[in-house]
């Protein structure tokens, strides 16, 4: 990587343009970048930083980039740095302008501008510069790409910085691995220590919880085992825990099959001596029941004995009722034909008393012949019947044709007097609607101009608000203006009382024996003293941030002013210059009209629908007379006609109704006499047919009697049984034959005699021991499944640890080689002697290529005094790998580099820092480093030293470098021809080249 040129915009101090031309810098290959103390020396190394990555290193980055503008630029300047470098055979141009705050286009303030970014590529063969891309994340990729290098390991290879390479060379093991760590991206190596950390706690999650699972089925086990199981003292993680479970689970198995055999033994037992028991009881019931049923059979045969004569009247009863069942159907076909006879002669009574004398005492065939007589006369009756029903609907119809000729006249009478109105009525509604349409029309008129009115009495107030507050935003404006400049005053002021005194501010924190930050001496012979009334840094900040204050007060006052103006304006020529009370006036006014205007067009819509309802009420009147007048032409003919026919059926029913009042009545006083005529005929037939019936059903009755043995009908009928008397009576019979039955049969049966003459039966005994072998027996069938279960849930526990076991064996054996690697890579195994850790140890190997490559420096710089060499030894109770020491030629002895003095201590430093860079190169993939800039600590060294720095550095040639020395050191301005000086003042600082 080589620098052409460099172009600063309002950038840090400088409040201009500024350019840095490297490449007649890097012509004489070493060249000085020199200054007061706070010109921008470091600044310009930070517009080279920030051009490549976008950011400064340090702490002087914070924010979003909006404290690297320039407080020297112009307002409308804007920040901008342009680096022109060759990196990997590619020329390129690259150009960065930080976000900022710049006054606003139109009207007051500030707006932020966003941060912008190009990248550019000469075209040798075109010869011009082709543009490659303006994202901020392609372009940061591309440089970091091309650089193979981080910002930090930028920072640390290309711009040495101030102190921190001497703080590198004695810092203590896990300072200077956190630096090593950052330039050579050993993040891969602590990521794999992580990782296994991590793998390691994970498998030792599972092997805990697999653990934890065997105990809880060990516990599980000693519940089921009880007294016959001892657990293990371990906890999940701890070795053997495994082994130890499933040792005691054997025991327990072995111990519980033991029980269930003993179980057993004892079941068998109980079981026999409850079989026997059983056996017993069965045969003390089965006696007590055999003499039980004997001394029964005895009782009933004695309550049969007691009750045999009443048997014998029941066997005598039952022969007679048998013997009267032949005689049942004869008595029933006399019952029903005297009911018969007694039903139809009732009927013929009762009918004989409905009819007319003459009728009364006639015999059947003449009630029939009676009846025939009426029916006849009743058919002849039919047409008149017809004529009477015709007669009353023709008076209906004449009822139904007076109304509706009342209604016809209300109708018409109704319709002449309105339509005698109509004229009147048209007239005045048409004059309504005149009147609303004119006031709708005023209406509308009004409306188009009273917007406007409001509108401009509304601008007219507004105006004469914004007249009053404009003066007043005026003052505040001139105010706020005002003590923005004395504030600035105020602040150069101070700032510039304490450039003045800054070396006093510095010496303040010097110490004897550290370097000075400056110049990079340990000794301060005569440091400044501060004077009256000096101006620290905390006074100067309070006065700056009292003058930035004052801006954004100042800023928006102005902004407050802009604000009214614009709105007062806009009020103006809205309103013009009328005054507010006029145009006030002049609206109520319009105001006034519209509303009665609006309040007269409001009955518009009303006055047309009723026009409307008025004409559709006189077309449907003028119907409605023509209607009824058709409707009365009508009615005389049909009145005419009804009268004619009303005649003709009036002669015809006089004669038809003889003496009644109507022929209806006629008709229903003959249809009543045929009906009783023919029901008392058929009512007489058959009373003669019923009683010729019963006549001959007492023949058959006192026959059947006779034949089955009784000497009247009336005492078979006594001897007769209904069906529930006889089935009673046939169920005692038989159940006192199936009782005699019994009784002799178990009177007969040997085994019930035979035990009757034995001693009673002791039940009660026998139930007890019964009783008693039961509890035993179910105590030995509990105790024998209690054994069983136990055996059986022991077995299963034992089977599912075994199987845990061997899933957690491949686990176990898991987390032992990732613990132990985890152990090894962190440093904390016993394998590891050293204690170091895997990043250790590679960035151990990377120190030691450091220190050889530094080695080969410095000993040219110290006339081959001193070699830097790597030691990996433990200090103390640390861990080891990263000790640097420096080895002294005169005196054979190796020591710590905190022994070296504050110029040894420079020049080791430089040597490190030129062979870190040299590796951190190498590392980066070879990428050429031709420009590098080291920054301070040239004021330690003495004039030898400082000649023999300086061959190295200008030997760097030798690999076509060039060398930037940062210092304000002025001997360095004697010996470096080529220079580069910040020169600062109070408009900003400003680069001058000289010597090129």
């Amino acid at each position: 990587m080589r620098l052409h040129r460099l172009d600063i915009t309002a950038f840090g101090p400088f409040g201009g343009a500024r350019s840095v031309d490297f490449d007649a810098l890097s012509a004489a290959g070493l060249f000085l970048l020199h200054g007061p103390t706070g010109a921008g020396k470091t600044s310009v190394l930070d517009a080279v930083c920030y051009a490549l990555y976008g950011s400064v290193p340090g702490a002087r980055q914070s924010g979003q980039g909006m404290n690297l503008r320039s407080d020297h630029a112009e307002a409308r300047t804007r920040t901008e740095i342009r680096l022109e470098l060759t990196v990997a055979g590619r020329r390129l141009e690259i150009t960065r302008q930080p976000p900022w705050e710049r006054p606003k286009l139109r009207g007051k303030g500030l707006t932020v501008d966003k941060a912008q970014t190009w990248l550019r590529e000469y075209d040798a063969p075109a010869r011009a510069w082709k543009d490659l891309s303006r994202s901020h994340q392609e372009i940061g990729e591309e440089i970091t790409q091309l650089l193979g290098m981080s910002r930090e390991q930028f920072c640390q290879v290309v711009l040495l910085p101030q102190g921190d390479f001497a703080r590198f060379l004695r810092a203590d093991a896990e300072a200077r691995g956190r630096l090593l760590g950052r330039l050579f991206d050993t993040q891969r190596f602590a990521d794999v220590e992580k990782r296994l950390a991590e793998r390691r706690r994970a498998t030792e999650a599972r092997v805990r919880e697999g653990d934890a699972g065997l105990l809880a089925d060990a516990h599980r086990m000693q519940q089921a085992a009880g007294d016959a199981m001892e657990l293990p003292e371990l906890s999940p993680g701890d070795p053997g825990l495994a082994d130890a479970v499933l040792g005691a689970a054997a025991v327990a198995r072995s111990t519980a099959r033991e029980r269930l055999t003993v179980a057993r033994c004892r079941l068998t037992a109980a079981e026999s001596g409850h079989a026997a028991a059983l056996r017993t009881l069965d045969d003390a019931r089965e006696l007590a029941r055999l003499q039980s049923r004997f001394t029964e059979a005895r009782r009933r045969a004695e309550q049969l004995r007691e009750r045999a004569g009443a048997h014998d009247e029941a066997q005598e009863r039952m022969r007679r009722a048998r013997k009267a069942e032949n005689v049942a159907p004869a008595l029933d076909l006399r019952e029903s034909a005297e009911a018969e006879h007694r039903a139809a002669a009732a009927t013929e009574a009762r009918l004989r008393l409905a009819l007319p004398e003459e009728h009364a005492g006639a015999g059947p065939a003449g009630l029939a012949a009676a009846a025939r007589r009426a029916a006849e006369e009743l058919g002849g009756l039919e047409s008149a019947r017809r004529a009477e029903q015709r007669l009353t609907e023709l008076a209906g119809e004449r009822t139904g044709l007076d109304r509706q000729e009342r209604a016809d006249e209300e109708v018409l009478r109704e319709a002449d007097a309105w339509l005698a109105e109509w004229d009147t009525t048209r007239a005045a509604l048409q004059t309504r609607i005149d009147t609303a349409q004119e006031a709708a029309t005023r209406a509308e008129q009004l409306a188009v101009r009273r917007d406007p009115a409001h509108r401009r009495l509304l601008a007219a107030r507004t105006r004469d608000e914004l007249a009053a507050d404009l003066e007043q935003a005026r003052r505040r404006a001139h105010a706020a203006a005002q003590h923005t400049l004395d504030t600035r005053a105020h602040w150069l002021d101070l700032k510039e009382q304490r450039l003045t005194g800054i070396a006093a501010e510095l010496a303040a924190h010097l110490t004897d024996g550290a370097p000075c930050a400056v110049c990079g001496a340990t000794e301060h012979p005569a440091p400044a003293r501060k004077v009256a009334g000096h101006v620290d840094r905390e006074a100067e900040e309070r006065a700056l941030a009292a003058h930035q204050r004052a801006g954004e007060r100042q800023a928006e006052d102005e902004r407050r002013l802009g604000v009214v103006r614009e709105a007062l304006a806009a009020a103006t020529a809205e309103a013009g210059d009328t005054p507010t009370e006029r145009l006030a006036a002049e609206a109520d006014e319009l105001e006034r009209e519209y509303e009665r205007a609006r309040r007269a067009a409001t009955g518009l819509h009303t006055a047309h629908e009723e026009l409307r309802r008025a004409e559709q009420e006189r077309e449907r009147r003028q119907a409605d007379r023509q209607q009824a007048a058709v409707r009365t032409a009508s009615r005389l003919t049909r009145r005419e006609t009804l009268e004619r026919e009303q005649a003709a059926l009036q002669e015809e029913l006089t004669q038809a109704r003889g003496s009644a009042a109507s022929v209806a009545l006629r008709a229903a006083q003959l249809e009543r006499l045929a009906g009783q005529l023919t029901d008392a005929a058929d009512a007489a037939r058959t009373a003669e047919d019923t009683a010729q019936r019963l006549k001959d059903a007492d023949a058959r009755l006192a026959d059947a009697a006779y034949r089955a043995g009784f000497e009247t009908p009336q005492a078979a009928a006594a001897a007769l049984l209904d069906d529930a008397a006889h089935r009673e009576l046939q169920h005692r019979l038989d159940a006192w034959q199936s009782e005699d039955a019994a009784v002799r049969a178990m009177l007969a049966e040997a085994d019930a005699a035979a035990a009757a003459q034995r001693p009673p039966a002791d039940l009660a005994a026998a139930q007890h021991a019964a009783a008693a072998s039961e509890r035993r027996l179910r105590d030995a069938a509990s105790a024998c499944d209690a054994a069983d279960r136990c055996r059986t849930e022991l077995d299963r526990l034992s089977a599912r640890a075994t199987e845990g076991a061997r899933r957690l064996a491949p686990l176990r054996e898991e987390y032992d080689r990732v613990a132990r690697l985890a152990a090894l890579t962190a440093g904390t195994s016993a394998d590891n002697e050293r204690r170091m850790r895997l990043e250790s140890y590679v960035l151990a190997a990377r120190l030691e290529q450091v220190a050889a490559a530094a080695t080969v420096r410095l000993q040219r710089m110290s006339s081959g005094r001193y070699t830097l060499v790597h030691s990996d030894d433990r200090t103390g109770r640390g861990r080891s790998g990263l000790g640097l020491h420096v080895v002294d030629a005169w005196t054979g002895r190796e020591r710590d580099t905190a022994s070296l003095s504050g110029g040894e201590t420079f020049f080791a430093s430089l040597a490190l820092a030129l062979g870190l860079a040299d590796v951190v190169t190498d590392e980066a993939g070879g990428v050429r480093l031709d420009t590098l800039f080291i920054d301070e600590g040239f004021g330690s060294l003495d004039d030898q030293t400082l000649d023999e720095v300086l061959d190295v550095l200008d030997s760097l040639r030798e690999r076509d470098r060039s060398v930037g020395i940062v210092s304000h050191v002025p001997d360095l301005r004697r010996r470096v021809h080529a220079q580069l000086e910040v020169v600062k003042d109070r408009s900003g600082s400003s680069l001058r080249q000289r010597g090129v």
